[in-house]
């Protein structure tokens, strides 16, 4: 694995656009410190009217604008370089910097709250933009604080966010893994390599070796890990509490304008109705590789390994254009604007962050960071995150910076639905059975499976773990371990051999410290899947809903933007027709892999 300092410049990305120098980026903290005591100076204390209340909103909108570029900067850095001492310190500072101005502000929301109803509806009529800036507060109400007691907990922040920096260095910076040797040849391994390469390789032997290699590894981190996580859910519990919610489930959702009876439908219909399909799926895999039994460490293997092609970069900018394109020439320009100005890090390197995302600092354009390995689903995985970054380069430019960012519910549907859209473009272009399996297959493994298994039977188990938090109890490795493999064994059945290690999955997703994250990808990928069909079926009038629904950023619930594409996400309609759709993909495989042995 290369450093970062070896790594071609040009497979990189520029943050040149957040601070083109050091010494810049230095001023804005110095700037954005004495920006925050001008405005404790001139407005604590004095907002008692609503022009007072619109010029503290102005205010705070400038300086926030500033501060997330300065975030942005600072987390970008690090997270292509974990190992990356500068970075570190870069990383800790801005922290400390931001808790010191979050307490010094806290007294914004505070004095707002104070402030009679009437006062708030006189400000979002004199200044309309920051309706939903002011809504939002309102809805907080019940849940907020002596303003001392804010302040303190705003003081706090960059300790609260502790547990996950500490979940980064271990798994990034102290975990090294061996190389493991097959026939007597060695191989290299890292969280990187097992999760781009070794996962998906077609050789049983070198797959499975490499999954005994990485979970040997992990469980040597088991315990440290776990109590990292105990800790960070200790500080959700008590944040719950503190603040009078019924449950940490309530308190999670409250930022995501859902209940309980959307979060909960998500989990247990798919565990129950998606399992039998995704049986049959694993019997498939089984069957096409010959393999004596399916394990866990075989799941992510391609139905047709030696036909899945490799890509270069280049080459994906092609698919992107051509793939995406029937969102139109504004959108078409941001994908021409990503390779063009080097939006994305496509570079693989030591204590580079894994997986992939999307960051979209408000001001500037997106960022995205992958770890290409040249195969073919980097397709997939490259439109994924290029819709977060369409969506909100849209939002940005029709919304302020309080208005931009949606409900977390939301926000893997426009990633999800770049995925259908490249898949429906693959199809339509192509009539070779074997191809059109592999794509198939591919949305099987990559997109429903990634989304629809993998993250929803996280969040079924993210699910068992707050349970027990929330009756006042705590976790460690072998809780953790012993609740993730009886979610594993109960969607598997016995069609999978839940393999010693399968377990300890549970310590590869940083999902786990960004509250009730994992279900949202399954409920982005129903409303995906509903208006992906919508878009085949009606052609520019679908792209023209979803287009509005993208610009109208954060303004609207997730309800009303599902609804704006024609989703009625109250139902369970939604759901089991995605659901059914998964399984008539399963289908179309059985045939085309029938019909290509047959031929």
């Amino acid at each position: 694995m290369l450093k970062r300092s070896e790594v071609k410049k040009e497979e990189t990305w520029d943050l040149s656009s957040l601070f083109e120098t050091e010494l810049l980026f230095e001023e804005a903290i110095s700037n954005v410190l004495t920006e925050a005591n001008k405005i404790a100076n001139l407005h604590k204390g004095n907002i008692q009217n609503a022009q007072q209340v619109v010029d503290v909103l102005t205010a705070y909108e400038k300086l926030h604008e500033q501060l997330v570029l300065i975030g942005a900067y600072s987390s970008l850095a690090l997270s292509v370089d974990q190992t990356n001492e500068e970075a570190q310190m870069r990383s800790a500072k801005v922290g400390q910097k931001y808790s010191k101005i979050s307490a010094q502000l806290s007294f914004i929301t505070s004095e707002l709250l104070r402030l009679d109803k009437t006062v708030l509806t006189d400000a979002k009529n004199l200044a309309p933009q920051f309706n939903h800036y002011i809504n939002q507060l309102i809805r907080k109400k019940p849940y907020q604080l002596h303003p001392e007691a804010e302040k303190a907990l705003a003081a706090f922040g960059s300790t609260f966010e502790a547990p996950y920096e500490l979940y980064n260095t271990t798994k990034l910076v102290d975990l090294k893994f061996d190389d493991f040797e097959v026939d007597g040849k060695s191989y290299p391994l890292s969280y990187n390599l097992f999760e781009g390469d070794w996962e998906l390789e077609s050789d049983t032997e070198i797959r499975r070796t490499a999954f005994k290699a990485f979970s040997r590894k992990l469980r040597d981190y088991q315990h440290t890990t776990a109590k990292t996580y105990d800790i960070h859910l200790k500080i959700e519990k008590t944040n719950a509490d503190m603040r009078g919610y019924d449950s940490i489930f309530d308190a999670l959702l409250f930022e995501q304008e859902v209940d309980r009876t959307l979060y909960n439908r998500q989990i247990d219909l798919i565990t129950t109705e998606l399992a039998p399909h995704m049986r049959r799926y694993a019997k498939l895999l089984q069957k096409v590789h010959g393999l004596e039994k399916m394990t866990f460490a075989d799941l992510k293997i391609s139905l047709d390994p030696t036909y899945e092609p490799t890509i270069s970069i280049e080459e994906s900018r092609g698919y992107m254009m051509d793939g995406l394109s029937i969102m139109g020439k504004d959108y078409t320009a941001m994908l021409e604007r990503a390779f063009d100005e080097r939006w994305i890090d496509f570079a693989q390197n030591q204590g580079k962050s894994t997986g992939a995302f999307c960051s979209s600092p408000y001001g500037v354009h997106p960022y995205i960071l992958i770890n290409w390995t040249s195969r073919m689903n980097e397709v997939f995985v490259l439109a994924h995150e290029l819709g977060h970054a369409g969506h909100f380069y849209l939002a940005h430019q029709e919304q302020n910076i309080f208005n931009s960012r949606p409900s977390l519910y939301f926000i893997e549907a426009p990633s999800t639905m770049n995925e259908m859209l490249m898949a429906n473009y693959l199809l339509a272009n192509s009539e070779d059975p074997r191809f059109k399996r592999w794509v198939i297959s591919t949305i099987i493994a990559r997109t429903y499976y990634h989304n629809f298994v993998t993250h929803l039977l996280e969040a079924a188990y993210q699910r068992k773990v707050y349970e027990i938090i929330d009756d006042g109890g705590s976790v460690n490795a072998t809780i953790l371990s012993n609740l993730k493999r009886d979610v594993l064994e109960n969607f598997w059945g016995d069609s999978v051999e839940i393999t010693e290690g399968a377990e300890l999955t549970w310590m590869r997703q940083p999902h786990y410290y960004m509250g009730l994250y994992p279900y949202t990808y399954s409920a982005g990928l129903t409303i995906a899947t509903q208006v992906s069909g919508r878009i085949l079926n009606e052609g520019q009038s679908a792209v023209q809903d979803w287009t509005n629904v993208l610009k109208a950023g954060g303004t609207k619930s997730p309800v009303e933007l599902a609804k704006m594409a024609g989703v009625d996400i109250t139902t369970d309609q939604p759901l089991q027709e995605t659901i059914a759709f998964i399984g008539s993909l399963i289908d179309q495989l059985e045939q085309l892999t029938q019909e290509i042995e047959n031929a």
